[in-house]
């Protein structure tokens, strides 16, 4: 680089599900686990279902802070549901059958209700938001339009939610595809300045389509509470590791994108949302078994080729972390056992949904990313669980 590289802090939301121990049903008790985990020294926030809380970490500096805050926030948010009569999942959807409403009694998401009906009190899908700061919202905007062509390689490495209603969906997010009938949740669109950004927000909120700016569910928007670029493309990953890994990617991605603007490079070329909305059902689709639209040429390939892209693009700033052998070495195991996605499918045809049920929990609070992965590959192993996936080849 011929231009120094700052490292910017970072901090992780994480969206988890609630749901009964024995039956799998979501479990609408919020309220009360967050009561609980106050009194274990953890802060949780209510979410727009009663079956969800979000957890989130303080402003960190390196991906093993990060790492020990998601593993103690996911083990004391387990403790208090259990004290609750549930038990915690990280998957982007509720795996089992099961009303999820009415909406959580907050004054900000009764109004979601009484505005946007059925669609706010059908959600119940849990993301991961990673925030990085910038140094100012300009070069924040800037940030937004020079990343956006990655955001569905973020997606399918980890995509979560292949499993709903105790019906295998056909596709590894299908949170992605429930969360895009919000009309403010899509890719954001290219900006060519800070007046472009505010624009495209005013006329969402005109249109009633968004009630305010906190209403603006694009997969990277510039924070409304912080000085950050904030990443919501993601389901909440299956394991602390694979947080840890898809947050270490997006700072290093934010960080090469401000060195490039500082030394003025020229950007890349502005991708078409159209082009990009299609790239990210695919990902959805096929998370990290099938075929990806590469970010770099267009065509497609398989996604570890993307993924492998992704990390040559950001590769400097890795360095500079001293996260590039962490990156590599869990891209590796995920790409070996299967993400979230991959792990759900397999337990699911394997021993049904109550497999499913045991094996999310069990991974959602361990300390390594592959528990539970001996029983199963004795079983048929990571080929079984792609040969899941041939239907949905193309």
């Amino acid at each position: 680089m011929s231009c120094k590289m700052d490292i910017p802090t970072f901090g992780v939301e994480e969206e988890l599900l609630l749901v009964d121990p024995i039956t799998g049903a979501p479990l609408m008790e919020s309220t009360a686990v967050r009561h609980v985990a106050k009194s274990l020294g953890l802060d949780l926030q209510l979410e727009i279902t009663p079956c969800q809380i979000e957890t989130a970490t303080p402003v960190l500096n390196t991906s093993s802070e990060l790492r020990h805050h998601i593993l103690s926030s996911r083990r004391t948010a387990e403790s208090a549901a259990r004290e609750m009569g549930g038990r915690l999942l990280a998957c982007g959807l509720p795996p089992m059958p099961g009303d999820i409403r009415p909406v959580s009694g907050t004054d900000r998401y009764q109004l979601l209700a009484d505005n946007f009906g059925l669609l706010a009190s059908e959600q119940g899908v849990s993301g991961c938001h990673v925030h990085v700061a910038v140094p100012d919202r300009g070069r924040g905007i800037a940030v937004i339009s020079r990343s956006r062509r990655w955001l569905p390689v973020l997606l399918a490495l980890t995509a979560n939610s292949a499993l709903h209603n105790a019906t295998d969906t056909g596709y590894d997010s299908w949170r992605m595809v429930l969360w895009s009938r919000w009309p403010t949740a899509d890719c954001p669109p290219h900006f060519e300045s800070e007046n472009d950004y505010d624009t495209a927000i005013a006329r969402m909120i005109a249109v009633g389509a968004a009630l305010d700016e906190g209403m603006i569910y694009w997969d990277i928007r510039y924070s409304g509470k912080f000085q950050t670029v904030e990443f919501r493309v993601s389901d909440v990953p299956a394991t602390t590791d694979e947080t840890v890994l898809c947050a270490t990617l997006v700072r290093a991605l934010v960080m090469t994108e401000l060195a490039a603007l500082q030394r003025n490079d020229d950007p890349p070329p502005p991708v078409d949302t159209s082009w990009l909305r299609l790239a990210k059902w695919r990902a959805a689709r096929d998370g990290i078994t099938g075929m990806c639209p590469d970010p770099l040429s267009g065509s497609m390939v398989d996604t570890r080729t993307a993924v492998d892209h992704l990390v040559r693009h950001v590769s400097d700033a890795l360095d500079l972390l001293g996260d590039h052998t962490m990156v590599t070495d869990t891209i590796e195991k995920v790409f070996t056992s299967g993400n979230g996605a991959v792990h759900q499918r397999r337990a699911f045809h394997l021993g049904g949904i109550e497999a499913v049920l045991d094996q999310v929990a069990t991974r959602t609070i361990a300390d390594t990313l592959e528990p539970g992965r001996e029983t199963l590959e004795t079983e048929g192993g990571t080929d079984a669980c792609m040969a899941g996936d041939e239907s949905r080849s193309g």
